[in-house]
C-alpha cells in the first residue's frame, strides 16, 4: 500500500511530499498526532501579512490563542465519518476522499481504486504539541515539563455557503486534550473546546520524539525520528477556522493564522499507536507522519 497517497502532503500537511504519503501498512486500529499547521487540501494558504485574526473587541468575545517555540508529531489518518456523527454540527459536512479523488486529488484516485469501499470517508489529522509559549489572553496551563496539548481535527465545508465566509480552511475539532483541569475549565468558560487529559511529548536521548495521550478508552503512543531534508520555513502559511463539536456544551469559533513550519517526515518505520474504545482508534493511518517545529500561531475568536 506504500505510495498510495501520492498527495496527501500537498493536501493535508504543505511540509510533506506528496509522493511520500502512504498508507500505514496495519491499516486499521492505529492512529497518531496531527499539529494543524499546513493543510495538504487547502488552497487557501497565504503569507502571514495578510492572514490577520478578525478582532473581537466590538462584540466582548475574549480567546486571543499565541502559540510560539512549538515541537510536535503529526499524522493524518482516514476515519469513518459514522464513528463520530454526533459530533457534526447541523451546518457543517465531512470533506470525504470520493470528492477529491473526483477533485483531481492523486492520492485519493490511487486510494479508492484499492480501496473503493472508503469514499465516504472523511481526511483528519492528530497532533501532539509542546510550545515554549502557549497562551489564551495571556494565560498558560501549569503542566509537567513534558506537558502538551493534543488535537483531533477533520475537514469539513459548510452545507450551505454564507454571504461572508470567514477566511481560512474549515475544520471541526473532534478532540483535544490537555494535561490541567484547572485550564481545561478556564478554556470551556471561555467557549473553547477541551478536556483533560494525559499528554505528553518529550525527546530521548537519540534525537527521537515520544508523544503520548492517556485519557479514559483511548491510549496513543507515536514516536518519531526527524530524519531528512527540512520543508517549508519563513514562506511556510496559512490559516484556518476551527469550530467546536456539536452539542459540547461551547460555541467559540477559532481564526487562526501560522507562519514558519519547518517540516521533516519521521524515519520509516514510525511508531503510531492508538488503542481503546475511541472513535479515533478505528481510523486509518497514513504515512509518513512528521516532526514539526519553529512557527508562530496566532488565533481570535471570530464575531458571532
Amino acid at each position: 500500500m506504500k505510495n498510495v497517497i501520492a498527495a496527501v502532503a500537498a493536501m493535508l500537511a504543505a511540509a510533506v511530499p506528496a509522493e511520500q504519503a502512504h498508507a500505514s501498512s496495519s491499516d486499521a486500529g492505529k492512529g497518531v498526532v496531527v499539529a494543524a499547521p499546513v493543510d495538504p487540501l487547502s488552497s487557501e494558504r497565504s503569507t502571514r501579512a495578510e492572514a490577520q485574526p478578525a478582532s473581537t473587541e466590538e462584540d466582548g468575545r475574549s480567546g486571543r490563542w499565541v502559540v510560539t517555540g512549538p515541537d510536535e508529531i503529526v499524522a493524518w489518518l482516514l476515519f469513518d465519518p459514522a464513528s463520530v456523527d454526533d459530533r457534526l454540527p447541523a451546518d457543517l459536512r465531512f470533506v470525504n476522499v470520493a470528492e477529491l479523488a473526483t477533485g483531481n486529488v492523486h492520492w485519493a484516485r490511487a486510494w479508492l481504486e484499492d480501496h473503493p469501499g472508503h469514499g465516504g470517508w472523511g481526511i483528519s489529522f492528530l497532533e501532539i504539541v509542546r510550545a515554549d509559549r502557549f497562551e489564551i489572553d495571556g494565560q498558560a496551563p501549569h503542566w509537567p515539563a513534558d506537558g502538551a496539548y493534543a488535537l483531533w481535527a477533520a475537514r469539513v465545508v459548510p452545507l450551505q455557503a454564507r454571504s461572508e465566509e470567514p477566511e481560512g480552511l474549515p475544520l471541526l475539532i473532534l478532540d483535544a486534550w490537555l494535561p490541567d483541569e484547572a485550564y481545561v475549565a478556564r478554556m470551556r468558560a471561555l467557549g473553547h473546546y477541551a478536556t483533560f487529559g494525559d499528554v505528553a511529548l518529550d525527546q530521548t536521548d537519540d534525537g527521537r520524539w515520544r508523544g503520548a495521550i492517556t485519557v479514559p478508552d483511548l491510549t496513543v503512543v507515536a514516536e518519531c525520528l526527524p530524519t531528512g531534508p527540512v520543508t517549508g520555513g519563513p514562506e511556510s502559511a496559512g490559516q484556518q477556522v476551527l469550530f467546536p463539536p456539536r452539542s459540547a456544551g461551547v460555541d467559540a469559533v477559532v481564526q487562526v493564522v501560522f507562519a514558519g513550519h519547518r517540516v521533516q517526515n519521521c524515519a520509516d518505520p514510525a511508531v503510531v499507536s492508538i488503542r481503546g474504545g475511541h472513535p479515533l482508534s478505528l481510523g486509518i493511518v497514513l504515512e509518513p507522519a512528521s516532526f514539526q517545529t519553529g512557527y508562530t500561531l496566532d488565533g481570535m475568536v471570530l464575531p458571532r
